[in-house]
């Protein structure tokens, strides 16, 4: 007889998959809507190019004209994106003037020499401008005029290299031609890595000037004995860097000059062919970026903070400064961001105060302007209305301004705007911060412990419920602090890497109810599983949850629709360092989406298929019995003890756009392998009325799955037509 197959909403993951019977055990690129599963949105590129480096915050806005805005903060460059072209807006730190450039024959390394110190670090951006002087060669002056490069290395804190998209093949430049360096400000590394990082002193990773010198005569990428042409100032042991790549030695003659008995690439960098003449670094003095410490630290990753003051965008360097850029200035989108004068040099945290406008520090110093007074758990908000004047950040009896150091945690984690308060985590506790008016301006409550936020961007609030990610479990508040069940819990926290936590964002999506978080599993430094919580349609009884292991949708921004009506959402490439703005790239680049467009997805002008599938938990069969007597009918609440015939399939969809596709996983045991015993798969479309089976199992699974574009479906209630087929 015909048995119609119910499911429950959500994923349980939290069981196996013969105690999930009535319910659905994983899938990807699905979502639920009032209790069934479809298919999700698909989504399209934004603009024709690809971002430099990894995007670590967005923001929506608009100017006062009803122009719509998105910030887009990488760790390298911040973006304005409006009317489909992005901006350069990103903070100079300094611009120097009369730099010189020398290139070598066959090499696209350039090296740049200034007048005095630059203070770049590796893979820092520089532009440059008022190029002159440089003609007769493989390099002119339009290589350089108006154009972005990625720093290669820092010989000297004079000099630095760039790669040319070109390798000299003409006279080489030998300090030739004038230009200005505009020198970004350093934001920082696209992940965030334990047990690696920057020792004790700089980024790049100098405690004191190392020793340099130049390669004596070109070297392939094999050989590990280096001709220099001076060792004296470098260890008898230790290593060296030629470019990008770092090589080690074990032997320095300082009569022949000559470094051996090391190893080529270490570090994790690449071996190359090196050309005579160029710079060689001594790195054995300090630990570098991407060296091993043995230090237990956390190297934090290059992080933005974004909101607006009114038609201000406000932009911070996670650990850092803070800038402004007005969207409603006169050609507002040829300048750059600026400092916000007076304000604080160091500080984990920003966000405005509405609607009483204070500008909020968070994890920030307790001397304005003095960086190594920073705290993790000091608190300074602006006098009201005012963030840039003289005194705007100090505390007097004629402003609004003040102070607060949070006493539960040992960092300020993150802090959003609620309802009626701000919510400020730290790594333990939740508090409540309220606008109270003078004299205190703001009153700070605690109103919970043990329950601190796992990461930064791993908070949203929605319609007065704050909704978040702890190391323990995730939460939610509406006035009452709750521990939420989620049955996909011990999936999510039993292969999640949390060194990176930083990482971790929370993208909300009001057009459909969801609350998604994007995390990185363990193994990876960067995010690639997403879990989500459908609050509109979940209750106390039935959470409402599932997972995404789909590398298509793995975010490390979000953005809801409030500004555009489609949420945004960005994807970091590690692998990719094609990027449409800045030459020498190895950063990777971020593609910003628009969402919930059509069923597949836009990249790069071409078309590609979203597949999507979802699987349920085993059904298994007992005879039914009526007034006490076993009968030849199935009954799905049985244990298995009967085998089940299988004669007949008869799909249902709500809705259904191609075809779909159906398999029946077959088990006669909880450990046999489905993969050895499946029915199908069978092509389902719109006209296919039911299949025919014969297929005998203890218990059957339900996938239904699509790849191929152009296809959507939202399942209905599928039914097997199950008879008792015995013991045996």
């Amino acid at each position: 007889m015909l048995q119609k197959l119910g499911f429950l909403p959500g994923f349980n993951k939290q069981v196996t998959s013969t105690g999930a019977e009535g319910q659905w055990t994983g899938g990807d690129n699905v979502r639920f809507r009032y209790g069934s599963p479809e298919k999700i949105g698909g989504w399209s590129q934004l603009g024709a190019t690809n971002l430099t480096g990894a995007a670590r915050a967005i923001h929506h806005f608009d100017d006062n004209a009803g122009i719509k805005f998105a910030a887009i903060g990488t760790n390298r460059i911040l973006y304005a994106y409006s009317g489909g072209t992005y901006y350069d807006i990103h903070p100079i730190r300094t611009t120097l003037t009369g730099a010189t450039f020398t290139s070598t024959s066959s090499s696209k390394t350039v090296t740049v020499t200034c007048t005095g110190a630059h203070g770049l670090q590796d893979d820092d951006i520089v532009l440059f401008d008022s190029v002159t002087g440089l003609s007769g060669s493989t390099y002119t002056n339009a290589t350089f005029e108006d154009v972005k490069y990625m720093v290669t290395s820092v010989p000297t804190t004079t000099t630095f290299t760039i790669t040319a998209a070109l390798a000299e093949s003409g006279t080489p430049l030998s300090g030739s031609g004038s230009a200005s360096v505009l020198c970004y400000y350093t934001v920082g590394p696209a992940q965030q890595v334990g047990g690696f990082g920057w020792g004790t002193g700089l980024w790049s990773g100098t405690v004191a000037g190392p020793a340099t010198t130049t390669l004596a005569s070109t070297i392939n990428d094999s050989v590990t004995d280096i001709p220099l042409t001076d060792t004296s100032q470098f260890p008898a042991t230790g290593e060296i860097r030629i470019g990008t790549e770092d090589i080690s030695y074990t032997s320095n003659n300082t009569t022949t000059n000559i470094l051996s008995g090391g190893a080529r690439e270490v570090n994790g960098t690449t071996k190359a062919a090196h050309s005579g003449g160029v710079t060689v670094t001594n790195i054995s003095e300090f630990v570098a970026w991407g060296e091993a410490s043995s230090a237990d630290f956390t190297i934090d990753p290059g992080l933005w903070v974004l909101d607006n003051f009114g038609t201000k965008l406000i932009a911070l360097i996670y650990n850092g400064r803070c800038f402004e850029w007005d969207a409603a200035a006169a050609n507002a989108t040829s300048t750059r961001a600026t400092l916000i004068a007076n304000a604080p040099t160091a500080s984990r945290h920003v966000l405005v105060s509405t609607p009483d406008r204070h500008l909020v520090f968070f994890g920030t110093e307790t001397t304005v302007g003095t960086q190594s007074s920073q705290d993790a758990m000091f608190i300074r908000f602006s006098d009201q209305e005012n963030i840039d004047g003289t005194d705007a950040y100090t505390v007097t009896a004629e402003n609004t301004a003040g102070t607060q150091r949070l006493a539960a945690g040992s960092k300020i984690m993150g802090a959003i705007r609620g309802r009626d308060a701000i919510y400020v985590w730290t790594d333990t506790a939740l508090f409540l911060m309220t606008f109270v008016g003078a004299p205190f301006t703001f009153s700070f409550q605690q109103i919970g412990s043990n329950c601190g936020l796992i990461g930064k961007n791993a908070c949203v609030e929605v319609d007065g419920t704050a909704f978040w990610m702890s190391e323990n479990g995730f939460f939610r508040y509406d006035g009452q602090l709750e521990s939420m069940d989620c049955l996909v819990e011990d999936f999510v926290y039993d292969n999640l890497n949390s060194t990176p936590r930083d990482l971790i964002n929370v993208g909300l999506n009001n057009l459909f109810g969801e609350v998604t978080w994007f995390y990185p599993e363990a193994g990876s430094n960067v995010n690639t599983q997403s879990v989500t919580y459908s609050y509109l349609d979940s209750t106390a009884k039935r959470p409402i949850w599932f997972v995404n292991a789909s590398s298509l949708f793995i975010r490390t921004t979000w953005q809801d629709s409030a500004v555009f009506g489609l949420p945004h959402g960005t994807q970091y490439d590690a692998g990719t360092d094609t990027s449409f703005d800045v030459i020498g790239n190895t950063d990777g680049t971020t593609v910003y989406y628009e969402h919930e467009t059509g069923v597949n997805y836009l990249l790069g002008g071409t078309e590609y298929a979203i597949p999507a599938n979802i699987t349920s938990g085993d059904y298994d069969i007992t005879q039914k019995v009526i007034r006490g007597a076993a009968t030849s009918l199935a009954d799905l609440r049985g244990d298995g003890e009967f085998i089940m015939r299988v004669s007949r399939v008869v799909p249902d969809f709500i809705s259904q756009t191609g075809n779909t596709v159906v398999q029946l996983d077959l088990r006669d045991y909880p450990n046999d392998s489905s993969a050895s015993s499946s029915l199908g798969p069978f092509t389902i479309t719109t006209s296919t009325k039911k299949i025919d089976t014969r297929a005998r199992a203890r218990a059957v699974a339900l996938t239904i799955s699509n790849t191929a574009l152009d296809t959507n479906w939202k399942l209905g209630t599928f039914r097997l037509d199950i008879h008792p087929g015995g013991r045996r």
